[in-house]
């Protein structure tokens, strides 16, 4: 498939071959839908927004629906000098659909003008829109008509400006500097201050004044800067509002500084305890738009190195899951066992909890002389330990008492809040990136995905402990069956080159003097990789225009539509159920922000 800008000629042989474009062109009109050839993996449409709300009610209620809104964002148009055969467009905002039944997706396009920047909003279609649409409007200023509630999400009340502009500074020496005054800080903490009118929310009932109450931001059981406002009768929940943003960094805003290769160590603070788990799908989009086929033996050490992290980070959930049950020594015990794994981490790539060790086209280095005795010493201290925790945690009558149908949801309640990974799986679901759509080498590993049955805090518990033992599973296997061969794939626009070649051929050394200084310049397109990362579906949506650096970076992190539903679950529970939720939902506050 060829990396440049597609032409509408291009998009139209592939449409007649795709039933879903080929449905929306039979509603609408071929006048009305254009397909975009990208290097996403699914049907790309641009729409006509007064038709947006008919299409997305067309295919979430069709036969096989596209029952999730994966993601929604939006894109600056206004600097993009390569666009040939796109509708003209300063702004388009996107949306990622998602058909569990159907195994497949497809995104939606809606160009706009700078003087309308105003859609329809779909939060009566995808209850989990209503963040999407808000951090929209933050970040780019769009208006979604009849949103419930249009605010900030990320930003705070009285910012000026909306950051993912292209016109917005994205440095501090692009602003003046910055002061405040004890004026300035009584309106900032003001403009903090919940007003439980804005939200719908009573303070009395007929016979009851409610409390409201701020758990966090800084609370333990808030795990990070995560303020959750509860409005209370007693104990009980009766609704609650979180409040997302106080870690918010812009990582999408330097990822259009920063070029393809320096990106690489931001990645790996998305989900800061998943390690090179997060280096895995931008490197994976960024070799789509490069062309680039790794070696057996690099997707082999990605896919160890990425299990390796999938147990830490869920040793580090374990943890604090049964410390906010009030079980106070488990945390000593797993934090123990993750040692164990870092241990192995560091001698392979030389870094703990950030390697940043993946490259553009295979990895930073070799797997060091001894690697297989550590990695093996780890597999076999393992599998007991795991045993124990069940044992001692998970078969103990409180543990059961406190999490057996507590904060439970079902399939399609996960699905129309765009939830993913183990928390999905434990309604029953079985749907697994790593299965479903093998990418990245795991089509060739043996494994099965542990499935739970009641959607609550117990069996999102439960099966993390599963999925440890299906991790070391796989991680044998890469022990057993290693492939010889090289590290890195043998491509010019590998970053950087290997080195062995560098000090042999003076263009292979030229090469790898404008890759890392300048980094590699890849073509005009758009491509997309989704993975089953530790807390759920992570993605990068990648937009090159042609040049060293990315034009727009989209990062979709499971964790943010996992607190979005919180109050769904919640209303009607109780102060502890909530804190037991919390727990079980494993996030960090990094991979809701960005």
């Amino acid at each position: 498939m060829s990396a440049d800008t597609p032409t509408p000629d291009h998009a139209a042989a592939g449409a007649a071959a795709d039933p879903i474009v080929g449905a929306l062109r039979q509603r609408l009109g071929d006048h009305a839908v254009l397909e975009q050839a990208t290097l996403t993996g699914m049907p790309v449409v641009w729409i006509p927004r007064e038709s947006l709300t008919e299409v997305l009610k067309f295919l979430r209620d069709m036969p096989e629906p596209f029952e999730m809104l994966y993601d929604l964002s939006a894109i600056d148009e206004r600097l993009r000098a390569n666009r040939r055969g796109l509708p003209a467009s300063d702004f388009t905002v996107f949306y990622h659909l998602m058909s569990i039944s159907r195994n497949r997706d497809v995104m939606l396009k809606v160009a706009l003008a700078e003087s309308d920047l105003k859609v329809p909003s779909v939060v009566s279609l995808y209850p989990n829109a209503n963040w999407y649409e808000r951090e929209v409007w933050d970040m780019f200023g769009i208006d979604f008509a009849g949103h419930p509630h249009l605010t900030r999400l990320l930003m705070p009340p009285t910012w000026k400006g909306h950051p993912l502009r292209k016109d917005h500074g994205a440095r501090a020496t692009e602003f003046d500097p910055y002061t405040l005054t004890v004026e300035g800080q009584d309106v900032e903490q003001k403009a903090l201050q919940f007003q439980p009118e804005d939200w719908g929310m009573r303070r009395t009932n007929d016979d009851t004044e409610f409390m409201f109450l701020n758990l966090g931001p800084n609370h333990p059981s808030a795990h990070g800067a995560f303020r959750i406002v509860l409005q209370l009768d007693g104990e009980e929940v009766v609704d609650c509002v979180p409040d997302i943003g106080y870690h918010h960094r812009g990582a999408e805003k330097m990822a259009e500084r920063q070029s393809w290769h320096s990106f690489i160590p931001y990645t790996d603070r998305i989900d800061y305890t998943g390690g090179v788990m997060n280096n895995l799908p931008y490197i994976l989009a960024v070799e789509k738009l490069a062309g680039i086929e790794v070696t057996e033996r690099a997707m082999t050490i990605r896919v160890m190195m990425a299990e390796m992290f999938r147990i830490t980070s869920h040793l580090l959930f374990l943890g604090t899951y049964l410390q906010d049950l009030g079980a106070m020594t488990p945390v000593f015990f797993t934090f123990t066992d993750r040692q164990k794994g870092y241990e192995v981490i560091e001698a392979i790539t030389g870094f703990r909890m950030h390697p940043a060790w993946f490259r553009i086209g295979g990895t930073a280095m070799d797997l060091p002389k001894g690697w297989d005795t550590l990695v093996q010493g780890f597999l076999d201290w393992m599998p007991k330990r795991l045993v124990e925790y069940e044992r001692a945690m998970m078969e103990n009558a409180i543990v059961r008492e406190r999490t057996r149908h507590i904060a439970a949801y079902t399939t399609r309640e996960a699905l129309a809040w765009g939830v993913t990974g183990p928390n999905l799986r434990a309604t029953g679901c079985d749907f697994d990136l790593r299965k479903k759509r093998p990418y990245g080498g795991y089509e060739n590993f043996d494994f099965e995905v542990p499935l739970g049955s009641n959607g609550d805090v117990f069996d999102r518990g439960q099966i993390r402990i599963e999925e440890m033992r299906q991790s070391l599973r796989i991680i044998q296997q890469c022990v057993d069956y290693m492939p010889a061969g090289d590290y890195k794939a043998d491509h010019p626009l590998t970053t950087p080159p290997p080195r062995e070649k560098m000090l042999q051929h003076i263009e292979t050394l030229i090469t790898h003097f404008l890759q890392v200084s300048w980094g590699p310049v890849l073509k005009p397109n758009e491509s997309l990789q989704m993975i089953e990362a530790t807390k759920g579906i992570n993605s990068y949506y990648l937009t090159s225009d042609g040049n060293t650096m990315s034009y727009r970076t989209r990062i979709r992190t499971p964790s943010f539509p996992h607190l979005q539903q919180i109050p769904a679950v919640m209303r009607g529970g109780f102060v502890p159920d909530l804190i037991a939720h919390l727990g079980s939902i494993d996030f960090v506050m990094a991979d809701v922000d960005r």
